[in-house]
């Protein structure tokens, strides 16, 4: 049997994911759809000691001897989130990036993100990859993978508030699973968000009859079958994260959270079906966090965890998308049901659909062969 000792590997740029299908957002729901069946099954690794962690943060502290140390702006943080996929993936990977919202005053996004995909047996490197576009689609799809399970089969209204980036990828993520959809009524900062977010509806889903610029959550959440939060902003008080009263949700409605949020009283009660991406993720924050957790990681699971700790909520009132998909678990039970869905963000998402872009990179033969080397120096 004749070995090697060459590795190469390849290269994406954002264009080249773009070539291989990385904003093909149908086949990224059904992705993430199979990486929940993995997730349920169990095999998957993250970090942490029960291996469902986030990642790992770097912040920055507020007052610093060093004068070329980062200042902790809004949103300033490096991020590292590993993770390994069984299945059908069967590969290991990390995104890293940085996040400073003061990027866009350069033109910038916030985040800037790479993803290098590995081989899990080895840890050779199969692709280093533009990751902006990666991250954002697989955080979009999986409200839809959410919705495909519990919205209502004849949804047709989605109130967002956030029409940036990820506003955009969950609206696509809804379209791609409940086609009936005609109307979106949107909450945004600035005009020129929302005219990029009105201009992009109008080309991308001509289906969508109506957008409509709305000016409070209220207008967001009343009369919407599908409800989700996608805008960023400080953390620390979850008194200022935006609230979704119950008295605005249309009975029936699916709210999917992949941002900061709040619910009042009546939201928290236990007729409100609670479901999550993974416990075991909101579990490992809550450990990592200091108390009470929803202070320091501002999406709705997390608070669901402080819930717990404070004898409001009951461990089984919280339902996981993985059994609901299996079917192990019920999907919607009728057409009045609330359900609200956290979404917090998983590096198992990342290496999923950053496998089959690879993969279909290396089909179509796009992106630069790289080498790492012939024969090692050390081995």
């Amino acid at each position: 049997m004749s070995t090697t000792t060459r590795i190469d590997f390849i290269y994406l740029s954002e264009q080249d994911m773009i070539r291989a299908g990385v904003t093909d957002m149908p086949a990224c729901v059904d992705t993430m759809e199979d990486m929940f069946g993995l997730l349920y099954q169990g095999d998957y690794r993250m970090a942490g000691p029960n291996n469902d962690s986030h990642g790992a943060m770097v912040t920055f502290p507020q007052d610093s001897p060093f004068p070329n140390m980062p200042k902790p702006t809004a949103d300033r943080r490096m991020m590292a989130m590993p993770a390994y996929l069984g299945g059908s993936f069967c590969t290991a990977g990390v995104k890293w990036y940085g996040s400073n919202v003061a990027n866009r005053e350069k033109g910038l996004p916030r985040s800037i993100l790479m993803f290098t995909l590995n081989d899990p047996d080895t840890g050779a490197p199969l692709a280093h990859m533009s990751a902006n576009l990666l991250s954002a689609y697989r955080t979009g799809a999986i409200p839809g993978v959410g919705a495909r399970h519990l919205a209502r089969k004849d949804s047709k209204v989605i109130g967002l508030l956030g029409p940036g980036v990820m506003g955009k990828t969950t609206v696509a993520a809804f379209i791609a699973v409940c086609p009936l959809i005609d109307t979106i009524k949107v909450k945004g900062r600035g005009q020129k968000s929302l005219d990029d977010f009105i201009t992009w509806v109008k080309v991308t889903y001509p289906q969508v009859t109506t957008v409509q610029v709305v000016d409070t959550l209220e207008d967001v959440v009343r009369g919407s079958d599908l409800v989700t939060y996608c805008s960023s902003g400080a953390v620390g008080d979850p008194t200022a994260y935006p609230i979704v009263k119950r008295e605005w949700v249309k009975p029936g409605a699916f709210l999917a959270m992949p941002a900061s949020c709040r619910l009042d009283a009546a939201m928290e009660q236990p007729d409100v079906r609670k479901v999550l991406d993974n416990t075991g993720l909101y579990q490992a924050w809550y450990e990592e966090l200091p108390k009470p957790a929803h202070h320091c990681v501002p999406v709705i699971g997390v608070r669901f965890m402080d819930m717990i700790a404070e004898g409001t909520l009951r461990p089984e009132n919280l339902e996981d998308i993985g059994k609901i998909i299996a079917g192990d678990g019920p999907g919607r039970r009728n057409d009045e049901e609330i359900i609200i869905m956290s979404v917090g963000g998983m590096p198992v998402e990342d290496v999923a659909w950053g496998t089959v872009v690879y993969r279909k990179a290396l089909e179509q033969g796009i992106g630069v062969k790289l080498n790492l080397w012939e024969t090692p120096v050390l081995s």
